[in-house]
């Protein structure tokens, strides 16, 4: 980010009797963090320590704002008051026992300039060490108990991709001023725990979003601050604000189940928690000596802290009142909407037996799976291989997959008889045809590509309520015209109508669909238009219709490649001082590589150490054939004797998680293709590796990736069919050091955008809030007909249309015009 346009932000550091871990941490910001110092103001309130400490803070730190607070107002209201000397138009809120990433700030404070709609930015935070999880992702069960999901686990990368929650951890936390101060800040009634949760709460609710970015990153000691206070004080609080946080923020609706069976599990949580026999003051069981009965009956603090906490949730309860009525008024978003934030909301949460009994009542009684329930269900369905190797499709429906698990319950399901996936955090599936349908019963969204929906004849039925994706980034029809080529008239002619036909299938029953680029989304319009599904009534409500068609464009991962083993200089035997061209994807009728092997002869009439490499020549799905290119390909490098000297054939393909290894060995990547109408509307997927490795681009002008590459500056774009053209292009991407850094640092910018979490927001977002189409609605008609006009209405109409009969011709316009009323009444009459 350039450092002009970067935003004043207020680091905001609570102390209270622990300035030796504030001084560790306000060091670590002055001398660790890469924001800019004129940029950053450091704000401290001293919690009425009494100790000295925030003496020793200022004299340690002079360019500090050291704020006395006259009492301990805690976390909540330490921090709010230090937001009232803040001056930046960002706050971070940071632990005085954390110390934070030199790129803490910088990384925050991008994916805030970068995505307009996110109000707060939820750090990853480590242990001291960087080991062990403190918070990657947050969870809230029913009862209004907010939790650190995964915290005390490894940090094994696994939690690395950004995602949306429902609240970061107060510890380290980074939020617009505005939004903030619009949501007066945290609740200082909570003191300290949950006021994290209720914050992001009440962030959701109004239709901001919190946002994981693992990038953004600090260590924490946890609980410092509580290390000398007694565990039943923090019962009391957990449990008094966890009650506050449910009655400010669920509907009425949600909060006249919830809250008597929550008010109703404290007291079974106490009781089990302190081990107490609860009967013991039956009727029954009355002692011998009446003088007993008398006696007291010692409560465990522990158990304790549940009564007291429902006391003073009571207290509270005016004051909560009004609070309530301003977060319903200002609500944008359901519970509901809000329930895939929650992760696990029926997450018991305590091991207790008789507490868990309890809850299940309670569960059961107050039909609460209805108001939280279990997740969203949705299937990612493809007929493409799942394996190590992974063609385009699958690759794509992976990542659907991936991403979309982070809020709901995914299984993505193959009927591919090749399925051998990797280790994945969803499970993957391979079924018959004809079990199809059982795995479509089980979901809420049905994700397809490809001739899916073929497999379940009930799902293209227009009365099947089941919401559907359809994944449009391949143009099937279009590829076949050139696949096609070597069969018979009749048989193309066959083929081509039976893909258009499943196709036309898709955009007919489709609630949502994707394309992966702005070309594409003007192609399928024209069949969505031609279908009938661009209805007045969608357009209307939509006029760009993204609600109903959306870019989502293959992506590539968030991480920068990372060696892992051998690349192909090693397995083909290249030196490291030759210049590698790399062909990252298949060889397809579509492509045009016999003009690339002609250029790469021509070549290296001059430059004898360039290397061309074709990544992969055998489809990793095996019922796609060999095409006829590939033999032709392999047969001109051969006789131009290049095979192996200059042009190197990888027979098989590489593995997904293995390619990385290969990008990393090339020095520019390549494509090239014919002109015609496919190519026009293609998106060359393997492209987006090149991005991805930072790999200067050589590619044939015609697609949307040319127009990328022509427009950012990411390589070279050349004409079809011009060998000639392709090795100076070729030999400037290799060659020279000035342009191929140029590129690179350009495309480190570009390739943010194509990220599958930036590609697939738009899957991610429909899926948080899945609806059946406007024209699928049933009862939906147009509400307004046609009725005659009255006089008046008339004469505006004329008026109208003699001014722009003016406009058009003068007045032999409107004579001749007038004339022809005059005419056709006459014929009418």
């Amino acid at each position: 980010m350039e450092r002009a346009i970067l935003p004043e932000v207020s680091v905001v550091v609570v102390n209270y009797r622990g300035a030796e871990d504030t001084i560790t941490c306000l060091r670590a910001l002055r001398d660790d963090l890469a924001y800019p110092a004129d940029k950053l103001q450091v704000v401290v309130v001293d919690n009425a320590s009494g100790d000295g400490g925030a003496d020793r803070i200022r004299a340690a730190f002079p360019d500090v704002t050291v704020v006395d607070s006259p009492t301990n107002q805690g976390f909540a209201g330490g921090c709010n008051l230090g937001v009232e000397h803040a001056t930046g138009a960002v706050l971070a809120f940071l632990n005085n026992d954390a110390r934070p990433h030199r790129d803490w700030l910088t990384e925050a404070v991008r994916v805030l300039r970068r995505e307009p709609g996110v109000g707060a930015v939820a750090s990853k935070v480590l242990d001291w060490e960087g080991r062990t999880i403190d918070f990657v992702d947050g969870g809230l069960t029913w009862f209004g108990m907010g939790y650190k999901r995964h915290a005390g686990q490894p940090d094994d990368g696994s939690h690395d991709v950004p995602r949306d929650v429902l609240f970061g951890t107060g510890s380290a936390l980074v939020v617009r001023t505005s939004v903030f101060k619009s949501l007066n800040g945290f609740d200082e009634r909570f003191f300290m725990f949950y006021e994290d949760v209720d914050l992001g709460w009440r962030m959701n609710l109004r239709g901001w979003r919190v946002r994981y970015e693992p990038a953004s990153l600090t260590y924490h000691r946890h609980h410092a601050s509580m290390s000398t206070v007694d565990i039943s004080r923090e019962l009391y609080l957990l449990e008094r604000n966890a009650l506050a946080a449910l009655y400010k923020n669920l509907s009425d609706e949600t909060l006249a189940k919830v809250l008597p069976a929550a008010l109703a599990l404290v007291v079974r949580r106490a009781t089990a928690r302190g081990d107490i026999d609860p009967r013991q003051l039956e009727i029954t069981r009355r002692p011998a000596d009446p003088a007993d009965d008398a006696a007291p009956v010692p409560v465990p603090r522990q158990a304790l802290a549940g009564f007291l906490a429902i006391d003073q949730f009571v207290e509270l309860m005016p004051s909560l009142a009004e609070s309530r009525k301003k977060e319903q008024a200002a609500r944008r978003r359901t519970d509901a909407d809000l329930v895939p934030l929650m992760r696990k909301a029926m997450e018991p949460a305590y091991p207790l037996p008789r507490y868990l009994a309890a809850h299940e009542i309670l569960v059961d009684l107050f039909g609460l799976d209805e108001v939280f329930g279990r997740p969203r269900r949705v299937l990612v369905l493809t007929g493409d291989a799942i394996s190590e190797k992974m063609a385009g499709p699958a690759i794509r429906a992976w990542n659907m997959a991936d991403v979309l698990s982070g809020e709901h319950e995914v299984r993505l399901v193959t009927v591919n008889p090749l399925c051998t996936p990797p280790d994945a955090p969803f499970p993957v599936l391979r079924v018959r045809t004809g079990d199809v349908g059982e795995q479509v019963a089980w979901a809420d969204v049905v994700v397809l590509q490809g001739h899916a929906m073929e497999y379940v004849p009930s799902l293209k039925d227009a009365a099947n309520t089941k919401i559907v994706v359809c994944d449009m980034y391949d143009p099937m029809h279009l590829e076949l015209l050139e696949q096609g080529k070597d069969d018979t008239d009749e048989q193309r002619e066959k083929d081509l109508l039976g893909v258009t036909k499943v196709l036309n299938n898709q955009l007919r029953r489709g609630d949502f669909f994707l394309c992966a680029s702005e070309r594409q989304r003007h192609f399928w319009l024209g069949h969505l238009a031609a279908l009938g599904r661009l209805t007045p009534s969608l357009y209307d409500n939509d006029p760009t219709v993204r609600s109903l068609l959306a870019i989502a464009p293959f992506g590539l991962s968030g991480k920068p490649p990372q060696r892992t083993g051998p690349g192909l200089r090693a397995t083909l035997g290249l030196a490291e001082s030759d210049k590698v061209v790399l062909w990252a994807g298949g060889v397809y009728s579509w492509f045009d590589p016999l003009t690339l092997v002609a250029a790469i002869d021509t070549l290296r009439a001059r430059r004898p150490d360039v290397r061309l490499v074709f990544l992969g020549m055998k489809h990793p799905n095996p019922e796609v054939p060999d095409m006829d290119i590939a033999g032709r390909t392999r047969a001109l490098a051969k006789r131009l004797e290049l095979t192996g000297t200059h042009v190197f054939f990888n027979e098989t393909w590489v593995p997904y998680q293995d390619r990385q290894n290969w990008l990393l060995d090339a020095d520019c990547g390549v494509t090239t293709h014919y002109e015609h109408v496919e190519t026009t509307f293609a998106f060359r997927t393997r492209v987006l590796d090149y991005l991805w490795s930072g790999l200067p681009i050589v590619t044939t002008d015609g697609d949307s990736f040319a127009d990328l590459v022509r427009r950012e500056g990411l390589g070279v774009v050349v004409g079809s069919e011009d060998p000639d053209a392709l090795a100076d292009a070729l030999e400037k991407a290799l060659y020279d050091k000035e342009f191929a850094d140029a590129c690179a640092e350009r495309i480190a910018a570009v390739r943010e955008r194509f990220t599958w979490e930036v590609a697939l927001a738009p899957l991610v977002e429909f899926c948080r809030d899945p609806r059946p189409a406007t024209d699928r609605l049933p009862g939906s008609a147009t509400l307004v007909r046609n009725r005659p006009l009255a006089l008046g209405e008339k004469l505006q109409r004329d008026v109208k249309l003699v001014k722009e009969y003016l406009d058009a011709g003068g007045a032999g316009e409107v004579a001749r015009r007038a004339t022809g009323r005059v005419l056709k009444k006459l014929r009418r009459g």
